[in-house]
């Protein structure tokens, strides 16, 4: 249950409660005792403040504003003064009792303010019982105590269901949340492994042809194949990595594999880090990882970012045919092999 939930059960509650207290218990005091008119203006406005409380909890709008209080206590006022001497926290001192749950029932969810508000009105009380000079003490403070006491116990009782409705709340989010991040790890965990299966089972024949002895080591294709493998388990290896830019993450780790191989990579990098999505850096990074595998002797990789392009080029030294690189939806490339070079570009317009 929200706070809001438990604001509005309790504002319906005292509703009921101060309703039921200022017809049963309270008319009959102000019509069985003389007061002055004031009296009368004193129950007229608490009787538009309830109503206004009323209409808020209808609309379910429990939220009321603090100003509202302003009116509970001028008819604090007003019913103090109105009452016949000797009256103040007697039968006839209506106003008392019916006041406090007039506060509670506007300030219930402003601890603090109620606090004050309850505060001035018994105050006034007290000084206008002392002013009058003529009242039983300890009747008074029998009535202060009974009224308040239970008064405030109403409020501490609220004050708990709201921290209970906020703890449980924040348990729950808790609790969402952590379903989550457990519902992300597995779909992340599942995005791997069918990255790993997919990359593996373009490894599968080639292995497969290694252990039949179908293929040789010896053979410039199969080391192309091999090489090939290498390139795009690595940078298959890089995309889950944590890093600021994972874009040129990737690319360093396909040209590490290659310098591991003796190639002279250079690696040129222009403009800031632009996100770039997981499907559209495997798309930018294919061609060029391609074209590392088959170099042998240099090769050069530029990556260019400008606030609407991406683009990742290479320019290596190659054997005159290529391995297929795949399609690419995202992102256009070119590539060329000519002369012993390949040239290889791909872009992607982030706008």
């Amino acid at each position: 249950m929200t706070d809001h939930a438990v604001l509005t059960i309790t504002r319906r509650v005292l509703l009921v409660v101060v309703l039921a207290i200022q017809l049963v218990l309270t008319l009959p005091q102000l019509v069985g005792s003389p007061h002055g008119p004031s009296a009368w203006v004193a129950y007229g406005l608490l009787t538009s403040v309830l109503g206004i409380v009323a209409g808020n909890v209808a609309a379910a709008r429990p939220e009321l504003p603090a100003w509202l209080a302003v009116a509970p206590l001028a008819a604090s006022v007003l019913a103090t003064t109105a009452l016949p001497a000797g009256a103040s926290f007697g039968p006839a001192d209506w106003g008392f009792g019916l006041v406090g749950w007039y506060l509670l029932l506007v300030l219930v969810e402003r601890p603090t303010a109620l606090l004050a508000a309850l505060s001035a009105h018994i105050c006034f009380s007290i000084v206008w019982f002392a002013h009058a000079g003529n009242g039983d003490i300890g009747t008074a403070g029998v009535v202060i105590l009974s009224g308040t006491s239970f008064q405030l116990g109403v409020l501490v009782i609220t004050r708990v269901l709201h921290r209970d409705a906020r703890l449980a709340a924040e348990a729950a989010a808790e609790h969402d949340a952590a379903r989550t991040r457990e519902e992300l790890a597995r779909q992340r965990e599942q995005d791997l492994k069918a990255g790993f299966e997919g990359q593996l089972g373009a490894l599968l024949p080639l292995l497969a042809d290694l252990a039949d002895e179908q293929v040789s080591v010896a053979d410039q294709t199969t080391r192309l194949r091999c090489s090939v493998a290498a390139v795009q388990l690595r940078r298959l290896f890089a995309e889950n990595d944590d890093v600021p830019d994972p874009l040129l993450h990737e690319l360093t780790a396909c040209v590490d594999v290659a310098e591991r191989r003796g190639v002279v990579v250079s690696l040129a990098v222009s403009g800031t880090a632009t996100p770039v999505p997981t499907e559209v850096r495997r798309e930018l990074v294919a061609p060029m990882a391609q074209a590392l595998a088959a170099a042998n002797g240099r090769a050069k990789v530029s990556l260019l970012r400008t606030a609407t392009e991406v683009r990742v080029a290479v320019v290596a030294d190659a054997p005159e045919t290529l391995p297929e690189a795949g399609t690419a939806e995202a992102v256009t490339v070119e590539t060329s092999v000519h002369s012993g070079l390949v040239r290889s570009e791909a872009r992607w317009r982030t706008a």
